[in-house]
């Protein structure tokens, strides 16, 4: 069994992919723990707290199409090493002023700006690069062994993370993210493979319109795209307010903070190791929507909840679930997509998976203060149980995938 699971790990150049990228991302979310906290603190306002990962999400809705045609046309290392510099140097800033105790709100919103530019350019090269390491018959596997390490890394994140401000301080997990950084710069310049674009004298505005023409002949791929932005923009913002949870409804701090994100970072490694194990398995697109309604199921559970342990049982079915739909959906796209166009069309995947987040803070950070996160967050898991009906028996197409 755990053969199948770790599969893709018999490959080197995935291998040291995945284990560049998971201790950076173990680094960001030590960051983003004690950044939401800070700018909690600073601020006592929900709408800055939404206001944080709308910023960063923006330059990727703007950038990203362009940064799909760059990674169909350049090497997908060196966009991606200039990424990492990139969100390495916003890191490094914030920790010394932090450090130096002159930190404003203002000044952790412009950095996340900043570095949600350069993941506009890194995301889709880092889509793109990921598929081609492994055999195309391994490639579910691929994506569900990528998806844990982020995954892993939302739980063992947070927690360093709490450790580290109580222990070490707030600017310890800002500096601990700039170092982390250099690993994944250091596995992307030890690849085997390289990335050979084809000559092209396409405009960028033309190669766009290539990736957007490809999407419309692939029937189910609309389809396919559309559910990734309303899971986001629906299930996304539930973590982005967990800090309002730990104070508002159940009056603790930031170690409660820490253990919500904790739960739900790990059941979505159990839920991306239970794809991994299952492989190329048939009726994809059922997996997904039944996963879809049970992560909306896991969301209104935990609003409704009053009890710190039953909450963590949610966050943790939750994950699980949400960890479900995003590995089904990513294989169904990068089985379909031919490596000449991977990077367009992932690129408008990621812009639609990642539009959501921001869409769906931004409507969350206007209702929260006036309905309550509880009631919003029972609401949305609501409308997600009822999209997974509407894809079962209305439009089927990822039904029958």
């Amino acid at each position: 069994m755990l053969h199948r699971v770790f599969k893709a790990f018999h490959y080197r150049d995935f291998r040291l992919m995945w284990m560049g990228a998971c201790a950076s991302a173990i680094g960001t979310w030590m960051q983003m723990f004690a950044q939401g906290w800070l700018i909690w603190q600073l601020s006592h306002s929900a709408r800055l707290l939404a206001l944080d990962p709308i910023l960063q999400a923006i330059p990727i809705f703007l950038f990203s199409l362009v940064g799909g045609v760059l990674a169909d046309r350049f090497e997908r290392r060196h966009m991606l090493i200039f990424s990492q510099c990139v969100q390495m140097s916003c890191a490094l800033l914030l920790t010394v002023l932090v450090g130096l105790h002159v930190v404003k709100v203002w000044h952790f919103l412009s950095c996340s700006f900043v570095a949600g530019f350069a993941q506009a350019f890194g995301g889709p090269a880092y889509s793109a690069l990921i598929p081609t390491l492994v055999p195309k018959e391994d490639m579910p596997n691929a994506i569900a062994l990528n998806s844990i390490q982020f995954n892993a890394a939302v739980m063992v994140g947070p927690a360093l993370g709490g450790w580290a401000l109580h222990t070490l301080g707030d600017t310890a997990c800002f500096a601990l993210n700039t170092l982390s950084f250099l690993f994944p710069i250091v596995s992307l310049l030890m690849l085997h493979i390289r990335f050979l674009p084809e000559k092209t004298g396409e405009s960028i505005l033309g190669s766009m319109k290539q990736g957007i023409h490809f999407i419309r002949q692939q029937g189910a791929m609309q389809g396919l795209i559309v559910l990734g932005f309303c899971m986001t923009a629906l299930g996304i913002p539930m973590r982005t307010f967990l800090p309002v949870f730990a104070d508002r409804v159940f009056h603790q701090g930031s170690g409660t903070f820490a253990m919500f994100l904790s739960m739900s970072g790990m059941g979505s490694v159990v839920g991306a190791l239970a794809v991994a194990g299952l492989g190329n398995v048939r009726h994809k697109g059922r997996i997904a929507l039944a996963m879809l309604m049970c992560l909306g199921a896991g969301m209104s559970g935990f609003a409704l909840s009053r009890s710190v342990p039953l909450s963590c049982a949610m966050l943790f079915f939750s994950g699980a679930a949400m960890m479900g739909v995003f590995a089904m959906v990513s294989s169904l796209v990068q089985l379909v997509v031919t490596n000449q166009m991977r990077g367009r069309v992932m690129s408008v995947y990621n812009l639609t998976f990642r539009g959501g987040m921001p869409v769906g803070n931004l409507i969350a950070g206007s209702l929260v203060p006036m309905f309550t996160a509880p009631t919003v967050f029972v609401v949305n898991g609501v409308l997600l149980v009822a999209l997974g009906l509407y894809f079962f028996m209305v439009q089927r197409r990822i039904a029958e995938l």
